[in-house]
C-alpha cells in the first residue's frame, strides 16, 4: 500500500476524529441519563457514546461511502470494497460518567480483517496517536513527534497496565497476579490510553482480557507503528479481541507470554 494512499486515508481518519471531538464536547462533565447494555453486570452507554459514533458515520458517508463499518453502538454496515473502519465512540465510558480523563476515541481502518492505520483521540488533552504500517506519531495541534515504545526488555524493570484487575477470573487471575509480582510497577484504570502510552514509552506492558474488536483494532497500527508488539496470549493474532497483550518490544513480550500460556485460550 502507498503512503500516498496511508495519508489520504489518515486524513478521512483525522476527520472523523475532529467530528466526534465536537460530538461528545457539549456532554462530558455534565449530568448524563446512563443505560446499562447489560442484564447481569455493567456496561453503560450514553447520549455521547451514540453521538460520537452518529458523527463519525456521517463523515464516512461523505468521504468513504463504499466501506464498511463496524462500531461499538449500532449495526454493522457491509461494505463494497473489502475495506472496513472499526469505531469505538468512547472507549473508557466508565471513566466518562466519571468524569475522568483517560477515555479514548479510537477508529482504525481494516483490510482483510487486519488494521492497517489506527487513531487513538483523547479530546479533553487534545492529544492524538496515529499509526500506520510505517510508522507513528503523537499530535497536539501543531505540535507532532514521532512515537516510539521503550527499551526496557526486562520484566523487573517494566511498568505494566490493565484497565481492571477484576478483568481476570480464575487461571487468569493467578497468572496475571503472577506477572504483576514480577515487574516494577503496575498501573490500573487506563483503557486504551494505557497503550497510548506504551506506543509513546511510558508504560511498557499492558495486559488485558476480555476485549472486543473495536476495542484493539485501533491500537495495534499504533502499537506496532512505534516499535511494539501485540498479540494474544499465545503469542498470536488478537485483531478479534478477547486475551490481548501488548509489549515494548519481542525480548519483553517473550518473556510475558511464559508467564500467561498457562491461562491462554
Amino acid at each position: 500500500m502507498s503512503a500516498e494512499k496511508d495519508q489520504a486515508d489518515l486524513i478521512i481518519a483525522a476527520r472523523m476524529a475532529d467530528a466526534a471531538r465536537a460530538a461528545i464536547a457539549p456532554h462530558f462533565r455534565q449530568p448524563l441519563a446512563v443505560e446499562n447494555k447489560l442484564q447481569a453486570g455493567f456496561d453503560p452507554v450514553t447520549i455521547a457514546d451514540r453521538a460520537s459514533e452518529t458523527a463519525m458515520r456521517a463523515v464516512l458517508a461523505e468521504l468513504a461511502p463504499d466501506d464498511g463499518i463496524l462500531g461499538e453502538e449500532f449495526a454493522p454496515k457491509p461494505g463494497l470494497n473489502g475495506r472496513q473502519w472499526v469505531l469505538d465512540p468512547i472507549d473508557g465510558t466508565r471513566a466518562f460518567i466519571a468524569g475522568l480523563p483517560s477515555w479514548t476515541v479510537l477508529i482504525a481502518l481494516s483490510e482483510q480483517d487486519q488494521p492497517r492505520i489506527g487513531l487513538i483521540d483523547q479530546p479533553l488533552t487534545g492529544e492524538r496517536f496515529i499509526g500506520w504500517p510505517s510508522g507513528a506519531r503523537w499530535q497536539r495541534g501543531n505540535e507532532t513527534r514521532n512515537l516510539q515504545t521503550s527499551r526496557t526488555a526486562a520484566l523487573s524493570d517494566a511498568i505494566l497496565s490493565s484497565t481492571d484487575p477484576y478483568l481476570f477470573q480464575g487461571d487468569e487471575a493467578a497468572v496475571f497476579d503472577h506477572l504483576r509480582q514480577r515487574v516494577r510497577l503496575c498501573r490500573y484504570g487506563y483503557d486504551a490510553y494505557a497503550y497510548a502510552m506504551l506506543a509513546m514509552g511510558g508504560i511498557d506492558l499492558v495486559v488485558e482480557s476480555g476485549l472486543q474488536t473495536y476495542d484493539v483494532q485501533a491500537i495495534m497500527p499504533v502499537v506496532r507503528g512505534a516499535g511494539g508488539v501485540m498479540t494474544n496470549w499465545s503469542g498470536g493474532d488478537c485483531s478479534g479481541g478477547g486475551q490481548v497483550v501488548a509489549a515494548a518490544n519481542r525480548e519483553l513480550l517473550a518473556e510475558t507470554l511464559a508467564l500467561l500460556k498457562p491461562a491462554a485460550l
